[in-house]
C-alpha cells in the first residue's frame, strides 16, 4: 500500500506521477479508519475538504503544472495550530467549538506547497505536559503497547506517523514536546534551533522557548517536512531566513574522526535503568561510524531555575487571561503552572535571563569541543497510560509534572537544535531513542547523523504491534 512508503518515496512518485494525490489520499485515509479508532491519535478529520485538495493538486498536473516535492503530500496538523475553517480545540474544553478564521505562518506555508490537510492530531490541554490526554477528545495510546502513554505533547503526531497513517507530521516543543513522543512511539521527532520554523500569531514574538517541527519516520522524510516548516517571514522578527531547500538535499556523510559527547545522565538526572542500558550499548553504533566518543557534558546546572521561571512567565502570558474566567475548565497542573507564573517577581525574571545567558554560552562554548552531544532523550519507558505523569524515577521522587523531562527542557534551554532517534526496543519490546543535540542552527548535521545511524540501525522500518494485519 502507497501508505507504507516513506514520505521521501512518496513524494518521488507523485512529482513524475507515478500515482495521483488522490490515490495516495485514499491510502492514508483507509489506513486511518482501520487503525485510528484503536489509537486515537488524529481527533479531527475532513476527508471531504482533504478529496477536494488532492483533487486540485492533480489537476494541476494533468495540466502540466510543475509542483514543488510536497504537493499532494497529507498531513494532520496537531490541533495546538489554527487552520483555517478546521475545528481546533487547543485540547481544551473552553475551545471545544472554535474554528479559526485564519492559518497560522507554518499552516499557510503547507498550503503554499500544495500539501493536503486532512486534519487535526491530539494533544493534551494547551500542550502542558508529555502525556497525550484531554477531556475533550480523550487519550492517544501507544501503538506499541496499548496500555502505555505515546508521550506528548505531540502525541498524536507521533502516532500517525508510526502507525502509517501519516507520511509525516508536524508538532511543537516547548520542554519535549517534539523529542518525547518521537522516543516513545520509535519515530524521529526535531525540535529546530528558535526561528528555523516561524511562529505567527502569538503572544509572544521574542519567545525561543516554544517551537514548532517535523516529525517523521526517518531522517530525511524529517527533513523533507522541515523543507516545508521553515524559511522567513517577516510577521515574525526572529525568524531564520536561510533556504529552506538545503533540507531537501541527501543526508549522506562521512563521519569519520567527528568528535561526539556522551552524557549518560545530562548533569545528574535520574534515568531509568533499562533505558540507560538500551543507550549504553547503542554507542556502539556510533563507534561503527567511526565517531570518536568522549564522555563529557556541558555546564547546565542554571537550566532546571531557569527553564521553571521561564516556562511559567510564557505560561502566565499566553493563558492568564483565560484562568480568570475558565479556572474550573482547566486542568490542574495546567492552573498550577500558570499561577506560579502570575506570582513570579521582577528579580526572579530578571535572574532567569540572566541565566539563560550563561547556559547558551556555556553550551556555545562546548560544542566547539564537539560537533554533537549525545544523551538519553525520555529518561524512563513509556508508562501506564491512565497515569498522569511520573513521579518517580530509580527511587528518586520528582517534585512537578514535568520534572521527567529534565534531559530534554535542559537542552531546550541551550537553545540547540535536538533530535531523537530510535536506538533500540527494551526487552519489553518498548522503543527507546537517543537524544541528538547539533551545534546552533545546525539542523542539517543532525540529521545528518541521524541518517549515518539509520543506515548502521534500520529501526524505522518496524511497524508496530497495532498494525498487525493492516
Amino acid at each position: 500500500m502507497l501508505n507504507l512508503l516513506s514520505a521521501t518515496e512518496l513524494s518521488t512518485k507523485l512529482h513524475s506521477r507515478e500515482v495521483s494525490a488522490r490515490e495516495v489520499l485514499v491510502a492514508h485515509l483507509v489506513q486511518i479508519e482501520r487503525i485510528n479508532p484503536k489509537v486515537n491519535a488524529i481527533v479531527t478529520l475532513d476527508g471531504e475538504g482533504a478529496y477536494r485538495q488532492a483533487n486540485a493538486i492533480d489537476t494541476r498536473r494533468m495540466h502540466g503544472e510543475v509542483l514543488g516535492p510536497l504537493a499532494g503530500m497529507p498531513i494532520a496538523c496537531k490541533d495546538m495550530e489554527r487552520v483555517k475553517g478546521m475545528r481546533t480545540t487547543f485540547g481544551s474544553p473552553i475551545y471545544t467549538d472554535y474554528v479559526p478564521d485564519a492559518d497560522t505562518v507554518m499552516v499557510g506555508k503547507f498550503r503554499r506547497h500544495g500539501m493536503v490537510i486532512i486534519g487535526k492530531t491530539n494533544t493534551p490541554e494547551f500542550a502542558l505536559g508529555s502525556q497525550t490526554f484531554n477531556t475533550v477528545f480523550g487519550k492517544t495510546l501507544n501503538p506499541w503497547d496499548l496500555t502505555k502513554t505515546c508521550g506528548g505533547s505531540s502525541g498524536g503526531a507521533a502516532v500517525s506517523v508510526a502507525t502509517r497513517m501519516l507520511p509525516f507530521a508536524d508538532g511543537s516543543d516547548l520542554g519535549a514536546s517534539l523529542r518525547n513522543p518521537a522516543n516513545f512511539c520509535n519515530v524521529v521527532g526535531l525540535r529546530p534551533t528558535p526561528g528555523r520554523v516561524p511562529v505567527w500569531p502569538t503572544e509572544n514574538l521574542w519567545g525561543n522557548m516554544s517551537v514548532w517541527g517535523p516529525i517523521g519516520r526517518n531522517a530525511q522524510d524529517t527533513a523533507l517536512l522541515l523543507y516545508g516548516q521553515a524559511g522567513g517571514d517577516r510577521r515574525v522578527p526572529n525568524a531564520i531566513w536561510e533556504d529552506p531547500a538545503q533540507f531537501l538535499k541527501p543526508l549522506n556523510r562521512n563521519f569519520k574522526g567527528v568528535k561526539v559527547a556522551w552524557s549518560p545522565t545530562l548533569g545528574g538526572v535520574p534515568v531509568e535503568r533499562a533505558v540507560r542500558d538500551a543507550l549504553e550499548a547503542g554507542l556502539k553504533h556510533f563507534e561503527a561510524l567511526g565517531c570518536i566518543i568522549e564522555e563529557a557534558e556541558p555546564d547546565l546546572s542554571e537550566a532546571d531555575a531557569c527553564f521553571d521561571v521561564q516556562r511559567a512567565f510564557l505560561l502566565a502570558q499566553l493563558y492568564g487571561p483565560l484562568l480568570e474566567r475558565h479556572r474550573h475548565q482547566m486542568k490542574d497542573t495546567a492552573v498550577w503552572n500558570i499561577e506560579l507564573g502570575m506570582k513570579l517577581t521582577g528579580a526572579q525574571i530578571v535572574e532567569a535571563t540572566r541565566q539563560h545567558t550563561r547556559i547558551y554560552d556555556n553550551m556555545r562554548r562546548f560544542m566547539e569541543r564537539y560537533e554533537f552531544l549525545l544523551t538519553p532523550c525520555n529518561q524512563v519507558l513509556p508508562f501506564p497510560v491512565d497515569q498522569p505523569y511520573v513521579t518517580e524515577i530509580d527511587g528518586v521522587k520528582l517534585s512537578s509534572y514535568i520534572e521527567w523531562m529534565k534531559t530534554c527542557y535542559r537542552i531546550t534551554m541551550t537553545a540547540h537544535p535536538a533530535l531523537s532517534a530510535p536506538i533500540a526496543f527494551a526487552p519489553n519490546r518498548l522503543p527507546v531513542g537517543i537524544q541528538i543535540v547539533g551545534r546552533y542552527r545546525d539542523e542539517w548535521g543532525i540529521l545528518q547523523l541521524a541518517h549515518a545511524l539509520e543506515q548502521q540501525l534500520p529501526l524505522w522500518r518496524e511497524l508496530p504491534p497495532v498494525c498487525a494485519g493492516a
